[in-house]
């Protein structure tokens, strides 16, 4: 079972106030708790697969940068001409605040 100081010890670690009766409490119900915790960890699990979500055997691809003029060969659309409202090369916007 745990200690009132063990209690008192993980609620500062959440920053959380405990009157005395709480940590009565809460000693009996965390003590519980890891029992139940320390059952599970005898449970046989000889031969179950782990449970690595299919990235196990994943590795990096790595390609090699190229100059590409792909992006440069359509004309490019003046995005400030289009604009409602310009001053001085740039688009004019209500006030925010």
């Amino acid at each position: 079972m745990l200690t009132p100081e063990e209690v008192k010890h993980v609620a500062d670690l959440a920053r959380i106030d405990l009157t005395p009766e709480e940590i009565e409490k809460y000693q009996q119900q965390l003590s519980r708790i890891l029992d139940y915790v320390g059952k599970l960890a005898t449970a046989q699990t000889d031969g179950v697969p782990t449970a690595d979500g299919g990235t196990i055997n994943l590795e990096n691809v790595w390609r090699e940068d190229e100059q590409s003029t792909a992006n440069n060969q359509q004309p490019t659309i003046d995005l400030i001409k289009m604009a409602p409202e310009t001053s001085g090369g740039q688009v004019k916007v209500k006030n925010v605040f």
